[in-house]
């Protein structure tokens, strides 16, 4: 009788631990997703694809780096101090002086045309903006893939 007890308190302590709910870590309520090799933006708010956008990342020597991060720094009206005080309106910094930022070369959305940063339309950038804000960064994710 001990040895059937013993063995129906294993089965106890296995069908808990497979049926408990195990924690999940919550996915990030707002996911850039940028694709290098098709140079488009992807955007996803809770899960649900909502915007697809042309975007221009690295070009020639210069690379956009590739992983996943969290936003770390934002600025509506960025000026870049490495390149000229180009505007980079509407940054959503990634890692170090990496960003989404909107651009007004917008005739060269869709093909690799920048120093490593992620460009996007204006319109776009500051939609992106507005997201990353109202879910907050520790919510928000950027993607880059090649």
């Amino acid at each position: 009788m001990r040895a059937l007890t013993a063995f129906g308190f294993l089965v106890l302590l296995f069908a808990i631990a497979t049926l408990a709910p195990t924690p999940v870590m919550a996915a990030a309520a707002v996911v850039a997703r940028v694709d290098i090799s098709s140079q488009r933006m992807t955007v996803f708010i809770n899960g649900r694809r909502r915007y697809s956008w042309a975007v221009s990342t690295g070009a020639g020597r210069y690379r956009t780096p590739t992983g996943s991060y969290r936003p770390t720094f934002m600025d509506r009206k960025h000026y870049s101090r490495k390149y000229n005080n180009s505007p980079m309106p509407y940054s959503v910094f990634f890692r170090g002086g990496y960003a989404v930022h909107g651009t007004y070369s917008i005739r060269r959305l869709g093909r690799p045309a920048s120093h490593g940063c992620v460009r996007l339309h204006p319109a776009n950038a500051a939609k992106l903006f507005g997201l990353v804000q109202r879910y907050g960064k520790r919510n928000s994710r950027i993607i880059v893939v090649r």
